[in-house]
């Protein structure tokens, strides 16, 4: 009986184990297939980078001044008679513009013309008068002071005329400047005096003011920063020059183009030292006078041509605490890599990257939030065009531009 009760002890724990084991395997079971299951690789938007070649150019602002400027002043003194012009009118170029009272002056100039028909009046009767004691002074008839006397006379005679001929021509110039003439063609202002004011000569406020203004000169201010940058680039080969350099395009304050191109004129060599910038003159057609000088205007100005350009989106540039800028790009093994730039201006809505970033590189523009380096993504391949409102996909050779500023 002894035995009887071991046998069945060991078969109940037989039973038992069993019993557990298929609990346990029941259970395991439903937990494998309650686990979640693994996440998908997230799904990262990305621009393929190609290198292109564009012509770039800087927007800097400008201000109209006329081509040439003349302000009327008189060369004498006296009262103005008449004002023989319309104010805003054009005129030419000699064109009477004021009449001066010319009774003092005629007078003068009588006076002058007077005394020098005297004087030459007077030099054949003491050129014979000499002659003739010339001859007698040979036969010794008449004393050397005689003749000396005579000689003396001549020459005073003589310097006379010349003398009164210097007072005619004076007296001349100054009744021709009793008619004030326009020195220039061109568009003149309002008059600042009227008939019956005395003026002085040379006084310090203008009659009135003409400019020429069919032609019309643009200065515009460029910063030395830029400048010795800009002569940097074309020196390392990073831009190279192009024959469209020397040309000059307009955005009016309203923000329309300007229809004709201007031409670089000259740049100045002396810094402004309140500004820091150098001035750059342009010159341009402007026959309906829409340019008008004060006005203020943005000039584009192409910088060069750059062969081999990498722009990338500024969505696809991000910055770290330090403020460097990176860009995430995905690798050959799907995998998120950050790559570190070096960025040389803004142009429109993309960077113009000098280092960091070549031909064939995926930068992630949509997406960034999801990623960090090292994680494994499915990169879908954007259309540069698509990448934000605006954007450029910069690759043509069209004139790409900026406002003068830097990474």
């Amino acid at each position: 009986m002894h035995l009887n009760f071991k046998i069945y002890k060991i078969i109940r724990w037989i039973v038992i184990m069993k019993v557990l084991s298929t609990v346990l395997f029941t259970v395991g079971c439903n937990r494998q297939e309650k686990l979640p299951p693994p996440s998908p690789v997230p799904e990262v938007g990305t621009v393929m980078i190609q290198s292109s070649k564009i012509v770039l150019t800087t927007e800097l602002p400008g201000r109209i001044s006329a081509f040439r400027i003349a302000d009327i002043r008189p060369q004498i003194s006296g009262l103005i008679q008449k004002r023989l012009f319309t104010e805003g009118a054009n005129v030419k170029a000699g064109q009477a513009l004021y009449q001066i009272d010319p009774a003092f002056f005629q007078a003068a100039f009588d006076s002058a013309q007077a005394a020098l028909d005297k004087a030459e009046a007077n030099l054949p009767a003491v050129k014979l008068k000499t002659e003739r004691l010339k001859e007698l002074l040979a036969d010794k008839a008449v004393s050397q002071q005689d003749y000396d006397d005579t000689a003396a006379s001549l020459k005073q005679t003589q310097a006379e005329i010349k003398y009164w001929k210097a007072a005619v021509d004076t007296a001349r110039i100054n009744l021709g400047y009793c008619r004030i003439t326009a020195p220039i063609s061109g568009h003149i202002g309002k008059s600042n005096i009227t008939e019956g004011a005395i003026i002085t000569a040379y006084q310090p406020v203008a009659l009135a003011t003409i400019q020429q203004l069919d032609i019309i000169y643009v200065d515009i201010p460029q910063s030395s920063t830029e400048l010795l940058l800009l002569k940097q680039r074309l020196k390392t080969g990073i831009n190279h020059y192009d024959t469209k350099q020397n040309n000059v395009s307009l955005i009016l304050d309203n923000g329309s183009a300007y229809p004709l191109e201007g031409k670089f004129q000259f740049r100045d060599v002396t810094i402004d030292p309140t500004t820091g910038s150098v001035i750059l003159r342009a010159i341009f057609p402007n026959p309906e006078s829409i340019l008008l000088p004060g006005m203020f205007v943005k000039a584009i100005i192409i910088e060069g041509v750059s062969e081999q350009a990498i722009l990338v989106p500024q969505q696809g540039v991000s910055r770290d605490r330090k403020g460097n800028p990176f860009s995430l790009i995905v690798n050959t093994a799907d995998k998120v890599e950050q790559q570190m730039l070096t960025l040389d201006k803004a142009i429109g809505n993309q960077w113009l990257v000098s280092s960091g970033l070549s031909s064939g590189d995926q930068v992630i523009v949509e997406g960034l939030q999801k990623v960090r380096p090292g994680a494994a993504v499915k990169a879908v391949l954007l259309e540069k065009n698509k990448t934000g409102p605006g954007s450029d996909s910069g690759d043509g050779v069209q004139p790409q531009k900026h406002k003068g500023g830097g990474a």
